[in-house]
């Protein structure tokens, strides 16, 4: 499966974004599907998680009740809404996809290129 990001760009402190990632040649919703972000001189870290139907969804604890992870499996496509954008959370954000469910780990089988999010102060 390809994974194409897109959505980022240049936002104020508390302002909000949402990041999309489409997905094409695969069975959308045969995947689950994870949010990432790398800031500069950082590790990659996990940001959010969905399951396949978009029943389940986790977060990593700094963006608890200001991120919400979605997904439209009749759009092929996942959703990042950030609200409350802090300006250290500027970094390039991308997006994952596996047939198993992924939580807090970067053993994702597919990675989308990634999109930048900066947050001015």
């Amino acid at each position: 499966v390809q994974l194409q990001a897109s959505g980022g760009g240049l936002v104020q402190a508390g302002g909000s974004l949402r990041l999309s990632c489409a997905a094409s040649g695969g069975t959308f919703s045969s995947y689950s599907m994870g949010w990432f972000r790398q800031a500069p001189g950082k590790e990659r870290a996990f940001v959010a998680a969905i399951s396949r139907s978009g029943g389940g969804t986790w977060y990593t604890d700094s963006v608890k009740g200001r991120f919400t992870i979605s997904r439209d499996n009749a759009k092929s496509t996942v959703y990042l809404q950030m609200n409350n954008l802090k300006p250290e959370e500027s970094a390039v954000y991308y997006c994952a996809a596996d047939t198993n469910l992924r939580i807090n780990t970067q053993n994702y089988a597919y990675w989308g290129q990634g999109t930048q999010v900066t947050v001015s102060s």
